[in-house]
């Protein structure tokens, strides 16, 4: 068992401020309702942590499930300790003193007894006055009544005499749940008092942000994966008392989040709480027998149902029987009958366990628990046996349906004891959801089967093998990495079978897990075992040729792929043609070729089977990917519809992915910056199985914050886009960052450190000889060797890459070589030519379209002018300060500004609509999110090319604007 710290008050903010609001402004009515466990006591609790100082008397009271014969016992209870707030006994009002019989602690200090009265109305009358007296003499005060859902009706009328006449400084304050009961709390008789604030605060279950904010609170950690987060929520319905007793069952060392799927295993061992385990005993205990079997066969068929399939599993012998040709050969629905007793008292039962709250009412007239742990908790309290019966009646039942739910099936058969039914329907199942397109769900189906130990022997072959073959079309890839190599270590396996396990194994490391240097090893191993299976080998060395990864050069990657073509060429087999066909359009369309738009014609999107359509829809996400690369931007965008559709149609998950992350890409490079970070960011989010495939999220965001001077943030994105293991990730990804990695070294005055990474870079890129890939390097490579003064290495560069792309269809390559051949031109005497090659660059790439980089183009050609004394810089200048302006690339925008100021022309900020007179400048805004950031004055001066004093006046402005008194308080503009 863990120990964790006390939980906190999570998801709650506008309820305690409801709470604290309505408390502090007596005379108030305040009914916290929510359901058992959702958090109304702490709530209380927490708002009265929080109310101003001052002399205000909190009083509590309790009211109790099981309760001895005490009249408004819980009012009384909590006036036992004001003792110390009462004025003097003489100047109480004279009623309080017939409290004295009931409130022994206080006799001495209340007025003498009054005469008894003969009429109990009366009396009671009088008891009532004398609270309410008692209570206007100890105000202000606030009065709470906890679990008022279970107050007599005495406890009740106090309190509506109370609430409807309330002393000027009393709040009352009461929690209650309703549980399906109707009408108000305090009863049909409670009116609302004009004078009287009256407030509901109804808490609802947490959502799943909030069940993370719980979660790492009491864990005392802030890296809980997604998924995590998700399978917890799923398990305890956002109720923060379960949650809490969840985590609180945890082992007290939880995996990293490195393994999410550990983390996932660690919840679903904690089993049911203790304390959960005996609240659910003790609603149990209340129901009838009828109830309490309708609740039983909920909790046996776990997810919610209807009310005839409840009645059937209950064992009702007057519900039809749903036994014969469809109970799998497992006897009748009557056989271990639980028995119901008489008819209709199913649906009776079921009723009653509705009213009480155990069960709840889903949408589409179907019934079950309020969260799995509760269900878990009944079902472990069912004997064996009659655990059993029910799960043979459910497969009775459900077998008859028109469209059996397979899985469902393959789960009560499991519980049942029949194992060749279980991996019947289980199979069945699996093959069903990857027809359909639910690859994740056929993924997960196999998955469960494989890890139960009663799995035969003669079963786990086929079953690792059809896992194999779903998981290279999924996402989710750690749980099957692990499987796969569990199985590869045994020796069940026949060695064409292990050949094409490995190989899948391979192709999920390279793809799914992005982790080309395990994954390609497997692939070559598999090759060897595959030697009799040509077909497979085909797949296998077709997965090797693509360029993209690996140290390899092209060349080797051609000899691969044409190896792949005739292997493929023998075989009759349609869907591994489409895959290997698949690969030759990406691998002619990434190096440029120009025949790779008649490969890509050849695909066939329209085949009627779904294996060969969903290679089809890997190949063109594969396009999408490659077309944007080179500068393709309008086939891009062809490619990623049909792709796109494809993939839905085939649920193919891994290539949408890549699609949705390459996308951001080429929304950066095409100028559509606006909520990009955030959409990057918000993608990259979901990717906490695949942070090595999201390497295109992780490029976007280092290239906007280097555009905006962010140089750490930049750092840490372009590493973790590649630069980390340059060798084992996405070669075009990786040079990119490269790129990136130049002009921030640069943009820092580090030129023998633009220079080192420039020549690194520029290795791999000659090694691999795809030099296409080059459009984001070369240029900033140049400069780079040129300012560490490597003028031979800059020109010898140029050529080369000149060389590299001749004859190759990849408009941004050719628009990058201009811009080179005018960074070799700037560099030294020829500052026409640098001119004439700068402007275009900024031409082709306006026409592509790449908007950032015909700025830079432009900000060079505009250098090369303004040392040729020409007149038109200032101009070019200004328009390449307002493109990275529209963008938003504030440190670029900044710097020709600062130009332009030396040169004395006035540039004044873009401005936006229409401010309030205290909403912050542009430059203010720019100000203020380089101080969130943590930036100092002289480190905000250097990134907007400002004075130091002139940042401090800013930084002064924003702190008075934004009504706060230190920089930490800034948050970042929105």
């Amino acid at each position: 068992m863990s120990i964790v710290p006390p939980p906190p008050l999570v998801g709650r903010a506008a309820e305690l401020r409801a709470l604290i609001d309505a408390v502090t402004r007596p005379p108030a009515v305040v009914l916290v309702e929510g359901e058992a466990g959702i958090g109304k006591t702490r709530l209380v609790r927490a708002a009265l942590d929080r109310l101003p100082s001052g002399d205000r008397a909190v009083l509590l009271g309790y009211c109790h499930q099981i309760r001895e014969p005490f009249p408004y016992g819980p009012v009384f209870e909590a006036l036992r300790d004001i003792r110390g707030r009462l004025p003097a006994a003489h100047r109480l009002n004279p009623v309080t003193g017939a409290l004295r019989a009931h409130l022994p602690e206080l006799a001495g200090a209340l007025p003498p007894s009054p005469q008894p009265l003969d009429d109990p109305r009366a009396e009671r009358h009088r008891v009532f006055r004398a609270i309410r007296a008692l209570l206007a003499a100890v105000g202000p005060a606030v009065l709470v009544v906890e679990d008022l859902h279970w107050a007599d009706d005495g406890t009740l009328d106090l309190l509506r005499f109370l609430t409807g006449q309330p002393p000027q400084g009393l709040a009352v304050v009461a929690t209650c749940r309703r549980d399906g009961v109707a009408g108000p709390p305090l009863g049909l008789a409670y009116r609302h008092q004009p004078d009287t604030a009256n407030v509901v605060v109804r808490l609802a279950p947490l959502d799943a942000s909030g069940v993370a904010s719980l979660a790492g609170a009491l864990l005392e950690r802030s890296d809980l994966s997604p998924g995590f987060v998700t399978r917890l929520h799923e398990r305890t319905a956002g109720i923060p008392f379960v949650v809490e007793e969840l985590v609180r069952s945890l082992p007290a060392s939880l995996p990293g989040a490195d393994d999410p799927d550990a983390l996932d295993r660690a919840v679903d061992r904690a089993g049911v709480p203790l304390l959960l385990r005996e609240a659910m005993a003790e609603r149990m205990a209340g129901l009838s027998p009828e109830a309490a079997r309708a609740v039983r066969a909920a909790a046996v068929l776990r997810l919610p149902a209807g009310e005839q399939l409840i009645t059937v599993v209950g064992g009702d012998p007057a519900a039809p029987s749903h036994a014969g040709s469809g109970a799998a050969g497992l006897g009748s629905a009557g056989s271990g009958s639980i028995g119901l007793g008489s008819a209709g008292l199913g649906s009776a039962g079921l009723a009653e366990a509705l009213r009480a709250g155990v069960l709840h009412e889903h949408p589409g007239g179907r019934y079950g628990f309020r969260h799995a742990l509760a269900q878990q908790a009944v079902y472990a309290a069912i004997p064996g046996p009659e655990r059993r019966s029910a799960h043979v009646r459910a497969m009775a039942a459900l077998a008859t349906t028109e469209a059996p739910p397979l899985v469902q099936l393959a789960f009560h058969a499991r519980q049942a004891g029949d194992t060749d039914c279980w991996v019947r329907h289980g199979t069945a199942a699996a093959q069903q959801a990857a027809a359909l397109g639910d690859t994740a769900l056929a993924v997960e189906v196999v998955e469960g089967m494989l890890d139960d130990p009663d799995l035969p022997a003669r079963d786990r072959g086929p079953l690792v093998l059809m896992l194999s073959r779903f998981a290279a079309t999924g996402l989710s890839h750690q749980r099957v990495v692990r499987l796969l190599r569990q199985v590869l270590r045994g020796d069940f396996l026949s060695r064409d079978v292990r050949g094409e396990v490995r190989l899948n194994l391979g192709v999920v490391l390279s793809n799914q897990a992005g982790d080309a240097a395990a994954g390609r090893p497997e692939i070559m191993a598999a090759l060897a075992e595959l030697n009799e299976r040509p077909t497979l080998a085909a797949r296998g060395w077709a997965s090797m040729a693509m360029p993209e990864w690996g140290a390899e050069s092209l060349a080797e990657h051609a000899e691969w792929m044409a190896r792949a073509e005739a292997l493929v060429a023998t075989a009759d087999n349609p869907e591994l043609s489409a895959a290997v066909l698949a690969n030759r359009a990406s691998f002619e369309m990434t190096t440029g070729s120009p025949g790779a738009f008649d490969v890509a014609a050849r695909l066939p999107a329209e085949d009627p089977r779904a294996g060969v359509r969903r290679e089809v829809a890997r190949a063109y996400c594969n396009l999408h990917d490659s077309a944007t690369t080179v500068g393709l931007y309008a086939a891009a965008e062809r490619f990623a519809r049909e792709g796109r559709r494809l993939a839905l149609e085939t649920g193919a998950q891994y290539p949408a992915f890549l699609l949705d992350a390459s996308a951001i890409r080429r929304e950066w490079l095409t100028g559509r910056w606006d909520g990009l970070r955030d959409r990057a960011a918000s993608l990259g989010e979901s990717a906490t199985e695949t942070p090595l495939i999201a390497v295109d999220l992780w490029l976007v965001l280092g290239l906007l914050a280097l555009a905006t001077g962010e140089w750490e943030e930049a750092v840490r994105q372009f590493h973790r886009a590649g630069l980390d293991a340059p060798e084992a990730r996405n070669a075009p990804v990786v040079t990119a960052a490269a790129g990136g990695l130049v002009d921030l070294h640069l943009a820092r005055g580090a030129v023998d450190e633009a220079a080192a990474e420039a020549e690194r870079a520029v290795a791999r890129l000659r090694r691999k000889g795809v030099w296409v890939w080059g459009a984001s390097l070369v240029p900033s490579a140049v400069v780079a060797f040129a300012r560490a003064g490597r003028m031979g290495t800059a020109a010898e560069l140029v050529d080369e890459y000149a060389a590299g792309i001749a004859g190759r269809v990849a408009p941004a390559a050719h628009a990058a070589l201009d811009a080179a051949r005018g960074a070799l031109a700037a560099a030294g005497p020829g500052l026409a030519d640098a001119a004439a090659f700068f402007a275009r660059a900024r031409e082709a790439y306006a026409a592509l379209p790449q908007p950032y980089a015909a700025a830079r183009s432009a900000e060079g050609e505009a250098r090369s002018r303004l040392a040729l004394g020409d007149g038109a810089a200032a101009v070019v200048y200004r328009e390449a300060a307002e493109s990275y302006g529209r963008l938003g690339a504030t440190h670029d925008a900044a710097r020709c500004r600062r130009v332009l100021r030396d040169i004395g022309v006035d540039v004044p900020l873009p401005r936006g609509g229409r401010r309030g007179a205290g909403a912050l400048s542009q430059r203010e805004r720019e100000v203020a999110r380089l101080v969130a950031l943590g930036r100092t004055n002289r480190e905000i001066a250097d990134v907007l090319f400002l004075s130091t004093r002139t940042v401090e006046t800013h930084v002064a402005t924003v702190l008075r604007k934004l009504g706060v008194r230190s920089r930490t308080q800034i948050a970042p503009p929105a």
